[in-house]
């Protein structure tokens, strides 16, 4: 999909009431069990397919539109942080073997050389432009 079609199908989307953005929700997962190849729109995150199971759960009880966006959001957050400590602990793991193996514990930031100085700007020219008029005998 073209990046202006989905950014429009956003904006109309957002214009919906919630009980309506489920039910072409509903209709998109009719039209991708009809038409769509299989496992095409699997996620490989094993939070987000958890999330999404737990939305459908939801959806199946017959819960309200309200009840399902506040978990959805509940659940959004907590998968963020939980990317967010996977992250960290990678981060931290690479570190301890950077170390381990005598590799430096943190990468060396690039070097930065100062940019040079234009030439012939008033910096340097200053004693050599001419006086304003009354400012002689400075």
């Amino acid at each position: 999909m073209n990046d202006i079609l989905r950014d429009r199908l956003i904006r109309k989307l957002d214009t919906l009431p919630e009980e309506r953005v489920y039910q072409i929700f509903d209709f998109i997962d009719f039209l991708e069990s009809k038409y769509a190849q299989r496992g095409a729109s699997q996620t490989s995150n094993p939070l987000k397919r958890f999330a999404e199971g737990m939305e459908d759960t939801l959806r199946a009880g017959k819960m309200s539109a309200g009840v399902i966006g506040g978990t959805m959001n509940i659940m959004n957050k907590a998968v963020g942080a939980i990317n967010d400590v996977a992250a960290a602990g990678k981060s931290v793991a690479s570190e301890i073997i950077g170390v381990a193996t005598g590799g430096p514990a943190e990468p060396k930031p690039p070097e930065v050389t100062p940019p040079d100085i234009p030439r012939g700007g008033p910096h340097e020219l200053g004693s050599q432009l001419p006086k304003p008029p009354g400012d002689e005998h400075k």
